[in-house]
């Protein structure tokens, strides 16, 4: 069964890179706008990984982290950052992120990333 992914961003524009990139690798794609509605999300779908925007309106990605990680210890969540932004990746990866996927990215290094927290070697 492919693997499900929730992509949470406020941003359609960048939704939709990280969507066809990893649709395009086979896993199954739900979308949130922010972090309120990104922890709905998680509890309706249980995905095995969340992309998570780390600046978004409502509820920022550091707190909505940290929602998700206590309804889920074990959920499987990357913060998505621009450039600059290492004091709230650091706070992230302490709040229980897995990794970053720093923008401008790569769509080899996303896959990578993705993978490697999966563990899909």
């Amino acid at each position: 069964m492919a693997k499900q992914i929730l992509i949470v961003d406020d941003a359609a524009f960048m939704r939709m890179m990280i969507r066809d990139i990893l649709s395009k690798d086979g896993y199954v794609i739900h979308e949130a706008t922010n972090g309120a509605e990104a922890v709905e999300k998680y509890e309706a779908v249980n995905p095995d990984l969340v992309t998570m925007d780390i600046t978004m309106p409502e509820v920022d990605g550091i707190e909505s982290l940290r929602r998700i990680r206590e309804l889920d210890p074990d959920a499987t969540v990357l913060m998505v950052s621009a450039m600059g932004q290492q004091k709230l990746i650091l706070e992230a990866l302490e709040a229980g992120a897995a990794d970053f996927i720093v923008k401008p990215f790569q769509p080899t290094k996303v896959l990578e990333i993705v993978h490697k927290a999966l563990k899909d070697d």
